[in-house]
């Protein structure tokens, strides 16, 4: 196959929407956006050895997670996917079928995000590379940022963490987990899931004040969020999943720790107004069967505490970090 018998295979792939005018084929994608919408537009690079590895990670399941890791970014602003594009590197190992492959996990990914794959690039690289962009739009009343706690609000969680650290800790061989939780585990790393439907709900709701998917970790996300807000919070009640905890316990580490640290489980956090918060949490749950777990509240004086055994002590940030972090940790 020829590099152009690749592109119309993937156009194949990846259908059409009736808002994208021109899609894959063209020099440039053209799309009509809403005129009483804005648009987001969020770019993600992932690199083999750094961001995953094919030894325990199947292609298709690589391009999905990709997918995964841009259109969280989109709901995290309380916006819905519109289309993406995808510059694919592809080492020499890999070949048409498999460049297929793992288009066939982007897409799967994208047709459950609402954003399809609207064009892109192939160039030969050392290494598997994605660097994917998706774009969203939202209307200006319903947009969220990191920047908008206040002094009071509820911080919580769409769901609880560590799941994807402690499927990608299996799939090294550090622990070994059995059953549901390998399943659940595995799952929640090769195959995770952007809350779409939930950012659109909590973006529509004005007693949502600041939002940001949890991507790197809450240790550091949570960090990130009360900085660009010029608040500090306390955390006392982190909702560790049951795969993180059994991961932990193999390790010998704190579960709270552990799940802290985990990055990638693209769970929403959000500052909502505590008032407000019970109501908001039930119908949450009613609209899209996720709970939504209080983590703490946000507080005037800047830094971030966790209440661990009694006491509340500075956080430590722990998370993923493309400077300090090793690679071996993010893949």
């Amino acid at each position: 196959m020829s590099e152009d018998d690749v592109v119309a295979a993937i156009a194949s792939l990846a259908g059409g929407s009736p808002r994208i005018l021109v899609g894959i084929g063209d020099d440039a994608a053209v799309w009509q956006p809403s005129r009483s919408h804005r648009s987001v537009i969020t770019s993600d690079a992932l690199i083999e050895g750094v961001h995953f590895s094919r030894a325990w990670m199947s292609l298709e399941d690589i391009g999905w997670r990709a997918m995964a890791s841009n259109a969280s970014d989109i709901a995290a602003m309380g916006a819905r996917g519109v289309l993406a594009t995808v510059a694919l590197g592809v080492p020499a190992d890999l070949g048409p079928a498999d460049v297929l492959e793992l288009y066939r996990g982007i897409v799967a990914c994208a047709r459950t995000a609402g954003c399809p794959v609207a064009g892109g690039d192939l160039v030969r690289a050392p290494a598997l590379t994605l660097a994917i962009t998706v774009v969203g739009e939202v209307a200006p009343v319903r947009l969220k940022l990191r920047s908008g706690a206040r002094p009071g609000d509820i911080l919580a969680i769409t769901g609880p963490l560590g799941a994807s650290r402690a499927g990608l800790a299996h799939l090294r061989g550090d622990v070994r987990l059995a059953g549901e939780l390998q399943a659940h585990a595995v799952a929640a790393h090769c195959r995770p899931q952007p809350r779409m439907r939930e950012g659109r709900f909590l973006g529509a709701s004005r007693n949502v004040h600041a939002m940001m998917d949890c991507s790197d970790g809450l240790s550091t996300d949570l960090a990130r969020l009360t900085a660009s807000s010029r608040v500090g919070a306390l955390v006392d009640a982190v909702p560790v999943d049951p795969a993180a905890a059994e991961a932990a316990r193999q390790r010998g580490e704190d579960p709270l720790d552990f799940a802290m640290a985990g990055g990638e489980d693209f769970e929403l956090l959000v500052a909502v107004s505590s008032r407000a918060f019970p109501h908001l949490a039930a119908r949450l749950q009613a609209r899209c069967g996720r709970s939504l777990h209080a983590l703490g509240r946000v507080q005037a004086d800047a830094g971030v505490r966790v209440v661990k055994g009694g006491r509340a002590a500075p956080l430590s940030q722990s998370g993923w970090d493309h400077f300090s972090t090793p690679p071996a940790q993010g893949t």
